[in-house]
Protein backbone atom coordinates (compact mmCIF):
# COMPACT_ATOMS: atom_id res chain seq x y z
CA UNK A 1 0.00 0.00 0.00
CA UNK A 2 1.41 3.58 -0.73
CA UNK A 3 1.47 6.30 1.52
CA UNK A 4 -0.88 7.92 -0.60
CA UNK A 5 -3.71 5.30 0.09
CA UNK A 6 -2.80 4.64 3.43
CA UNK A 7 -4.17 8.46 5.04
CA UNK A 8 -6.91 10.87 3.65
CA UNK A 9 -4.73 13.67 5.63
CA UNK A 10 -4.96 16.69 3.47
CA UNK A 11 -1.18 17.88 3.31
CA UNK A 12 -0.14 21.33 2.58
CA UNK A 13 2.98 23.75 1.89
CA UNK A 14 3.24 26.53 3.69
CA UNK A 15 5.38 29.89 3.19
CA UNK A 16 7.18 31.87 6.41
CA UNK A 17 5.41 34.13 8.25
CA UNK A 18 5.08 38.11 6.61
CA UNK A 19 4.14 40.92 8.11
CA UNK A 20 2.67 43.03 5.19
CA UNK A 21 2.99 46.23 5.09
CA UNK A 22 0.12 49.19 4.88
CA UNK A 23 0.55 51.61 1.93
CA UNK A 24 -2.72 52.73 1.70
CA UNK A 25 -3.49 55.22 4.77
CA UNK A 26 -3.77 58.14 2.19
CA UNK A 27 -6.02 56.58 -0.32
CA UNK A 28 -8.66 58.90 -1.40
CA UNK A 29 -11.94 58.43 -3.77
CA UNK A 30 -15.11 60.23 -3.76
CA UNK A 31 -13.40 63.20 -2.49
CA UNK A 32 -12.75 61.19 1.11
CA UNK A 33 -10.51 59.36 2.93
CA UNK A 34 -11.01 55.23 2.97
CA UNK A 35 -11.02 52.26 5.03
CA UNK A 36 -7.55 52.41 5.32
CA UNK A 37 -7.50 55.60 6.50
CA UNK A 38 -7.04 54.43 10.47
CA UNK A 39 -9.54 57.51 11.81
CA UNK A 40 -12.06 56.47 9.41
CA UNK A 41 -11.87 52.40 9.96
CA UNK A 42 -12.10 53.38 13.23
CA UNK A 43 -15.33 54.83 13.05
CA UNK A 44 -16.82 51.29 11.38
CA UNK A 45 -15.54 49.27 14.29
CA UNK A 46 -12.12 48.37 12.79
CA UNK A 47 -9.14 48.32 15.36
CA UNK A 48 -6.81 50.47 12.51
CA UNK A 49 -6.78 51.13 8.67
CA UNK A 50 -6.69 47.33 7.45
CA UNK A 51 -3.84 46.22 4.90
CA UNK A 52 -5.24 45.88 1.05
CA UNK A 53 -6.71 42.26 0.41
CA UNK A 54 -4.45 41.68 -2.47
CA UNK A 55 -1.12 42.30 -0.84
CA UNK A 56 -1.65 38.75 0.26
CA UNK A 57 -1.68 37.30 -3.07
CA UNK A 58 1.87 38.20 -3.18
CA UNK A 59 2.51 35.28 -0.69
CA UNK A 60 1.36 32.70 -2.27
CA UNK A 61 2.84 32.84 -5.36
CA UNK A 62 6.20 31.11 -4.66
CA UNK A 63 3.90 28.22 -3.35
CA UNK A 64 2.20 28.11 -6.71
CA UNK A 65 5.38 28.00 -8.77
CA UNK A 66 6.62 25.44 -6.30
CA UNK A 67 3.73 24.01 -7.63
CA UNK A 68 3.16 24.14 -10.57
CA UNK A 69 6.36 26.09 -12.27
CA UNK A 70 6.84 29.47 -14.15
CA UNK A 71 3.66 28.74 -16.21
CA UNK A 72 1.41 29.62 -13.05
CA UNK A 73 2.86 32.99 -13.59
CA UNK A 74 1.80 33.05 -17.44
CA UNK A 75 -1.76 31.20 -16.86
CA UNK A 76 -2.55 30.39 -13.42
CA UNK A 77 -5.56 31.85 -11.21
CA UNK A 78 -5.75 33.17 -7.67
CA UNK A 79 -9.26 33.61 -6.32
CA UNK A 80 -10.10 34.75 -2.86
CA UNK A 81 -12.78 35.65 -0.01
CA UNK A 82 -11.74 37.94 2.37
CA UNK A 83 -12.26 36.79 5.92
CA UNK A 84 -10.78 39.04 8.45
CA UNK A 85 -8.92 42.16 7.96
CA UNK A 86 -5.18 42.85 8.29
CA UNK A 87 -3.68 45.56 9.90
CA UNK A 88 0.09 46.80 9.73
CA UNK A 89 2.06 44.40 12.52
CA UNK A 90 -0.21 41.55 12.11
CA UNK A 91 2.08 38.30 11.20
CA UNK A 92 0.57 36.29 8.30
CA UNK A 93 1.34 32.56 7.06
CA UNK A 94 0.00 31.54 3.23
CA UNK A 95 -0.83 27.70 2.90
CA UNK A 96 -1.60 25.66 -0.49
CA UNK A 97 -2.88 22.15 -0.17
CA UNK A 98 -0.83 19.67 -2.72
CA UNK A 99 -2.41 18.84 -5.81
CA UNK A 100 -3.79 14.93 -6.32
CA UNK A 101 -1.75 13.60 -9.38
CA UNK A 102 -1.96 16.18 -12.22
CA UNK A 103 -4.98 18.23 -10.19
CA UNK A 104 -5.32 21.95 -11.62
CA UNK A 105 -6.69 23.41 -8.86
CA UNK A 106 -5.78 23.51 -5.17
CA UNK A 107 -6.85 24.84 -1.63
CA UNK A 108 -5.34 27.82 -0.31
CA UNK A 109 -5.71 30.06 2.09
CA UNK A 110 -4.32 32.58 4.67
CA UNK A 111 -3.79 32.51 8.38
CA UNK A 112 -2.77 34.76 11.68
CA UNK A 113 -0.02 33.74 13.66
CA UNK A 114 -2.92 33.24 16.40
CA UNK A 115 -4.69 30.85 13.90
CA UNK A 116 -7.01 33.85 12.88
CA UNK A 117 -8.43 33.32 9.38
CA UNK A 118 -7.14 36.07 6.77
CA UNK A 119 -8.70 34.35 3.56
CA UNK A 120 -9.59 31.30 1.77
CA UNK A 121 -9.80 30.01 -1.78
CA UNK A 122 -8.51 28.47 -5.03
CA UNK A 123 -5.73 28.59 -7.61
CA UNK A 124 -6.36 27.04 -10.62
CA UNK A 125 -3.98 26.69 -13.44
CA UNK A 126 -5.35 27.15 -17.22
CA UNK A 127 -5.53 27.26 -20.47
CA UNK A 128 -9.17 25.14 -19.31
CA UNK A 129 -9.40 26.60 -15.87
CA UNK A 130 -11.39 24.45 -13.14
CA UNK A 131 -14.19 26.28 -11.16
CA UNK A 132 -12.72 28.51 -8.87
CA UNK A 133 -13.77 30.18 -5.04
CA UNK A 134 -15.12 32.88 -6.84
CA UNK A 135 -17.07 30.94 -9.31
CA UNK A 136 -19.13 28.70 -6.53
CA UNK A 137 -19.67 31.82 -4.36
CA UNK A 138 -21.09 33.63 -7.72
CA UNK A 139 -23.45 30.26 -8.03
CA UNK A 140 -24.73 30.53 -4.29
CA UNK A 141 -25.69 34.41 -4.99
CA UNK A 142 -29.36 34.98 -4.07
CA UNK A 143 -31.03 38.57 -5.80
CA UNK A 144 -30.75 41.25 -3.40
CA UNK A 145 -33.54 42.83 -1.61
CA UNK A 146 -34.16 46.75 -2.22
CA UNK A 147 -31.03 48.31 -2.60
CA UNK A 148 -30.33 51.83 -1.41
CA UNK A 149 -26.58 52.88 -2.50
CA UNK A 150 -26.43 50.73 -5.74
CA UNK A 151 -30.35 51.08 -6.17
CA UNK A 152 -29.12 52.50 -9.67
CA UNK A 153 -26.50 49.66 -10.70
CA UNK A 154 -28.03 46.64 -13.16
CA UNK A 155 -26.21 43.69 -14.38
CA UNK A 156 -24.46 43.44 -17.53
CA UNK A 157 -23.90 47.43 -17.43
CA UNK A 158 -20.41 48.01 -18.47
CA UNK A 159 -18.12 51.18 -18.65
CA UNK A 160 -18.63 53.78 -21.03
CA UNK A 161 -15.41 53.28 -23.21
CA UNK A 162 -12.22 51.41 -22.35
CA UNK A 163 -9.69 53.21 -20.41
CA UNK A 164 -5.83 52.66 -21.13
CA UNK A 165 -3.18 52.05 -18.03
CA UNK A 166 0.30 51.38 -17.64
CA UNK A 167 2.63 50.77 -15.10
CA UNK A 168 5.89 52.11 -14.53
CA UNK A 169 8.87 52.19 -11.64
CA UNK A 170 7.99 55.24 -10.77
CA UNK A 171 4.75 56.28 -11.56
CA UNK A 172 2.37 57.13 -8.97
CA UNK A 173 -0.62 55.09 -9.24
CA UNK A 174 -2.61 58.07 -8.56
CA UNK A 175 -5.30 59.08 -5.21
CA UNK A 176 -6.57 55.76 -5.36
CA UNK A 177 -3.19 53.87 -4.99
CA UNK A 178 -0.75 56.67 -3.55
CA UNK A 179 2.58 54.95 -4.54
CA UNK A 180 4.93 53.62 -6.93
CA UNK A 181 5.97 50.13 -8.01
CA UNK A 182 9.60 50.91 -7.13
CA UNK A 183 7.68 51.76 -3.75
CA UNK A 184 6.15 49.06 -3.34
CA UNK A 185 8.99 46.70 -4.36
CA UNK A 186 10.85 47.69 -1.22
CA UNK A 187 8.27 46.54 1.01
CA UNK A 188 6.64 43.43 -1.01
CA UNK A 189 6.82 40.76 1.02
CA UNK A 190 8.46 37.79 -1.36
CA UNK A 191 11.13 40.10 -3.38
CA UNK A 192 11.96 38.29 -6.90
CA UNK A 193 14.39 39.26 -9.60
CA UNK A 194 11.62 38.90 -11.87
CA UNK A 195 10.15 42.22 -10.66
CA UNK A 196 13.66 44.47 -10.87
CA UNK A 197 14.41 45.48 -14.52
CA UNK A 198 18.18 44.60 -13.81
CA UNK A 199 17.93 41.26 -12.94
CA UNK A 200 14.72 40.05 -15.09
CA UNK A 201 16.81 39.82 -18.18
CA UNK A 202 17.77 36.74 -17.41
CA UNK A 203 14.13 35.84 -16.47
CA UNK A 204 11.67 33.65 -19.20
CA UNK A 205 10.35 36.85 -19.96
CA UNK A 206 13.61 38.88 -20.55
CA UNK A 207 11.45 41.77 -19.03
CA UNK A 208 10.64 42.62 -15.41
CA UNK A 209 6.87 41.39 -14.99
CA UNK A 210 4.66 43.13 -12.59
CA UNK A 211 3.72 41.10 -9.19
CA UNK A 212 0.18 39.81 -8.78
CA UNK A 213 -0.66 41.88 -5.63
CA UNK A 214 0.09 44.74 -8.46
CA UNK A 215 -2.27 43.24 -11.07
CA UNK A 216 -5.04 44.66 -8.76
CA UNK A 217 -3.43 47.92 -8.31
CA UNK A 218 -3.40 48.27 -12.42
CA UNK A 219 -7.14 47.08 -13.04
CA UNK A 220 -8.29 49.88 -10.27
CA UNK A 221 -5.79 52.85 -10.33
CA UNK A 222 -7.63 54.69 -13.14
CA UNK A 223 -11.24 53.63 -12.72
CA UNK A 224 -13.21 56.03 -14.50
CA UNK A 225 -16.06 53.33 -15.22
CA UNK A 226 -18.71 56.17 -14.32
CA UNK A 227 -20.98 53.24 -12.20
CA UNK A 228 -23.95 54.76 -10.72
CA UNK A 229 -22.95 54.29 -7.33
CA UNK A 230 -24.28 56.36 -4.43
CA UNK A 231 -21.97 58.45 -2.02
CA UNK A 232 -20.00 59.38 -0.55
CA UNK A 233 -19.94 55.53 1.72
CA UNK A 234 -16.75 53.58 2.40
CA UNK A 235 -16.03 50.49 0.89
CA UNK A 236 -13.51 47.49 0.93
CA UNK A 237 -12.80 44.22 -1.06
CA UNK A 238 -14.70 41.29 -0.32
CA UNK A 239 -13.63 38.52 -2.87
CA UNK A 240 -10.96 39.26 -5.26
CA UNK A 241 -9.76 36.83 -8.06
CA UNK A 242 -6.96 37.57 -10.56
CA UNK A 243 -6.78 35.00 -13.57
CA UNK A 244 -3.88 34.89 -16.05
CA UNK A 245 -4.43 34.33 -19.57
CA UNK A 246 -1.46 35.12 -21.28
CA UNK A 247 0.54 36.47 -18.91
CA UNK A 248 2.52 37.90 -17.00
CA UNK A 249 1.77 41.48 -17.38
CA UNK A 250 5.06 43.51 -18.39
CA UNK A 251 6.28 47.15 -16.35
CA UNK A 252 5.97 49.65 -18.94
CA UNK A 253 3.86 47.84 -20.96
CA UNK A 254 0.44 49.46 -22.51
CA UNK A 255 -2.84 47.62 -21.50
CA UNK A 256 -6.65 48.62 -22.27
CA UNK A 257 -9.29 48.15 -19.66
CA UNK A 258 -12.92 47.12 -19.83
CA UNK A 259 -15.40 46.58 -17.17
CA UNK A 260 -19.01 45.22 -16.76
CA UNK A 261 -21.32 44.26 -13.46
CA UNK A 262 -21.58 40.67 -13.79
CA UNK A 263 -23.89 40.53 -10.08
CA UNK A 264 -25.33 41.93 -7.62
CA UNK A 265 -25.89 41.28 -4.20
CA UNK A 266 -26.38 42.41 -0.40
CA UNK A 267 -25.75 41.02 3.40
CA UNK A 268 -26.70 42.75 6.57
CA UNK A 269 -23.54 45.30 7.01
CA UNK A 270 -23.37 45.78 3.14
CA UNK A 271 -24.06 46.37 -0.48
CA UNK A 272 -21.98 44.66 -3.20
CA UNK A 273 -21.02 44.92 -6.80
CA UNK A 274 -19.39 42.36 -8.73
CA UNK A 275 -17.05 43.72 -11.04
CA UNK A 276 -15.28 41.92 -13.55
CA UNK A 277 -12.48 43.87 -15.42
CA UNK A 278 -10.93 42.81 -18.66
CA UNK A 279 -7.26 43.91 -19.36
CA UNK A 280 -6.25 43.51 -22.60
CA UNK A 281 -2.47 44.11 -24.04
CA UNK A 282 -2.77 47.57 -25.30
CA UNK A 283 -0.75 46.68 -28.72
CA UNK A 284 -2.04 43.43 -29.97
CA UNK A 285 -5.77 43.84 -28.18
CA UNK A 286 -5.74 40.32 -26.82
CA UNK A 287 -7.33 39.12 -23.47
CA UNK A 288 -4.21 38.72 -21.62
CA UNK A 289 -6.00 38.92 -17.73
CA UNK A 290 -8.82 39.57 -16.02
CA UNK A 291 -9.85 40.54 -12.12
CA UNK A 292 -12.93 39.65 -10.51
CA UNK A 293 -13.43 42.09 -7.65
CA UNK A 294 -16.73 42.20 -5.25
CA UNK A 295 -16.90 46.14 -3.94
CA UNK A 296 -18.59 45.69 -0.69
CA UNK A 297 -20.17 49.21 0.36
CA UNK A 298 -21.05 49.50 4.07
CA UNK A 299 -24.25 50.57 4.49
CA UNK A 300 -23.87 52.63 8.07
CA UNK A 301 -20.99 54.58 6.11
CA UNK A 302 -23.57 55.85 3.79
CA UNK A 303 -25.86 58.96 5.46
CA UNK A 304 -28.93 57.48 3.52
CA UNK A 305 -29.53 54.61 5.24
CA UNK A 306 -29.27 56.43 8.77
CA UNK A 307 -31.82 58.22 7.46
CA UNK A 308 -34.30 55.62 6.04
Amino acid sequence: MSSQSAFETELCIAGPIREPKQMLAEQEYGGHLSIHDDATAEKLGFAAGPIEGPTHFSQFVPLLTEIWGVEFLERGCLSAHYQNVCVEGDRVRAFAARPEGDARCVRIWAEKADGTPVLTGTATMGPEHPSSELDERMGRLRPPGDLLILADLEVGMKGPEAEDAKMDFDQNMGALYPFSLNQKLQKITEPSPFYTAKEATSSPWKRPIIPWEMVSVLAQYSHRAGFPVKGPAVGLFADQEIKMIAGPLFVGHPYRLEREIVAISESRRTESYWERTQIHDGETGALVAQMLLNHATLKESYAGYQKA
